[in-house]
């Protein structure tokens, strides 16, 4: 095999960066995939920064170990905790990671609020801080971490009375605010967009990172050579850190990835 047709890696600590590999189904038709979701030690958002950082490199080695030609964080946590040391020592492959989308969300904010929801690490981080330095004298931008969010997501909870109330509970208080628009800074919340607009209109943006990523994804591939040439339809192959137990939680999350990428 040549290094053209060789997968590229996808890492999230669950099923969420099944929203970023979905766009990149779209772009990179023709590319194979490897998925690897941190299912047995999930959520990342609550954990401390080293142990973010070391699992993201465990993650990075398996895939590694498949064979990939380029290497996704498709984690907004992972990202912010890891993404330059992973570039420092994976220099020979492609490393692409995710962050917040504030560039287009201010660009649409007319002036008004922007509301950011991500887990309380990726506010926490320093890379986030210095995005935020970036783009909050243009407007007001207002953080807002999501803690257990990401838990009812990987549960296969995305819709319903549950996820309702959890949302109207962590909006109350900004919804007498003119918002422009809500920025999902992880990517699980995507697959809870369809809930968000029932509570704050069709006339608020939802903007995530995903579209931004799978570009950067592409011209990578193309600078270094990589794009896949075949003709026929890439394979996606998905796997789960608790795999090798056979354990419930492995096939759970498996089943339910595979389930958001056709849906």
């Amino acid at each position: 095999m040549n290094d053209k047709e060789r997968p590229i890696g996808f890492f999230d600590s669950g099923v969420g960066g099944i929203s970023v590999l979905k766009e990149s189904l779209k772009v990179l038709p023709n590319e194979d995939f490897v998925y690897f979701g941190d299912s047995l030690n999930a959520p990342y958002g609550i954990k401390e920064v080293n142990e973010v950082k070391r699992l993201t490199f465990n993650a990075v080695d398996f895939l590694l170990g498949k064979g990939v030609k380029a290497v996704v964080i498709a984690c907004n946590t992972a990202t912010s905790a890891a993404i330059d040391d992973l570039r420092e020592r994976y220099k020979d492959i492609p490393i692409i990671g995710i962050e917040p989308a504030l560039k287009p969300a201010v660009e649409i904010s007319r002036g008004k609020s922007i509301i950011i929801m991500a887990t309380p690490m990726t506010l926490a981080e320093k890379k986030f801080s210095n995005l935020m330095k970036r783009y909050n004298k243009e407007v007001n931008m207002i953080p807002l971490p999501c803690a257990g969010l990401v838990e009812l997501i990987e549960s296969g909870i995305v819709e319903g009375e549950q996820i309702e109330s959890y949302l109207k509970d962590k909006l109350k208080e900004f919804m007498h605010l003119d918002i422009a628009s809500i920025v999902l800074g992880c990517t699980h919340y995507p697959f809870i967009k369809n809930e968000l607009v029932k509570i704050v209109g069709d006339k608020t943006f939802i903007i995530d990172g995903s579209i931004g990523t799978v570009n950067q994804l592409k011209r990578q591939l193309n600078c270094n050579s990589l794009l896949n040439e075949k003709k026929t339809e890439g394979i996606v192959t998905i796997y789960s850190s608790s795999t090798t137990s056979c354990s419930s939680t492995s096939s759970n999350m498996i089943d339910l990835s595979y389930r958001l990428l056709k849906s």
